[in-house]
């Protein structure tokens, strides 16, 4: 399988927010296609539009950083938390070293601040390295899963095509596709398919 790389032209799509766990959509930057692996990540650009939208980074106030190391950065944390999962998800031991790295980078202070209802709250703001600041949120995120997620609500989408991750929030936890618009369908009608030309097939017919 190789790797292609996807370019935005504003009319391409943004990598999906379907994982209902921010750990999830990190992974879900990168998707299937065509039996080539699709990389939503190609600038530092694509990593901060990301980042606004799941609200780790202020839209339209993006810090100064330099775009070739946040792109290294957060690739290179997208493929930490992949192999965390996917070893935890085997029942396999995992080494959280390589996280902590980035746990221990994202430096915080406490602040005491006022919330929309004007009363107390105590917060805490960034006071590190710039891309520590952008990519730690997102790391204490996949860190948060390891410690308290259920790992028999971490899957991937069963469409053997896929390889898009979610985290099952269903009531009955039998969710099986990460779109049902989309993989639960082509795979409905491709099991029609293969019925009706089965069919067509049988003696009799």
């Amino acid at each position: 399988m190789t790797t292609a790389e996807h370019r935005h032209d504003g009319a391409a799509t943004e990598p999906p927010m379907i994982g209902d766990h921010l750990a999830m959509d990190l992974l879900n930057t990168q998707a299937r296609s065509d039996d080539q692996i699709v990389d939503f990540w190609n600038s530092g650009d694509d990593v901060m539009r990301w980042l606004e939208r799941h609200h780790v980074a202020p839209p339209g106030k993006p810090p100064r950083v330099a775009s070739a190391d946040l792109l290294a950065q957060g690739k290179q944390l997208r493929n930490v938390v992949h192999d965390l999962i996917a070893a935890r998800k085997a029942g396999q031991d995992v080494d959280v070293d390589r996280l902590n790295q980035y746990l221990q980078g994202y430096l915080t202070s406490p602040r005491l601040e006022r919330d929309d209802q004007g009363r107390f709250v105590l917060a805490r703001r960034p006071q590190g390295d710039a891309i520590a600041s952008l990519l730690g949120p997102v790391a204490e995120a996949a860190a948060h899963l390891l410690i308290d997620g259920d790992f028999s609500l971490v899957k991937q989408c069963e469409h053997p095509d896929c390889i898009l991750w979610f985290y099952d929030r269903t009531k009955s936890h039998k969710r099986r596709w990460c779109s049902m618009a989309q993989c639960g369908n082509r795979y409905k009608a491709a099991q029609f398919r293969k019925r009706s030309s089965g069919a067509l097939a049988s003696p009799g017919k």
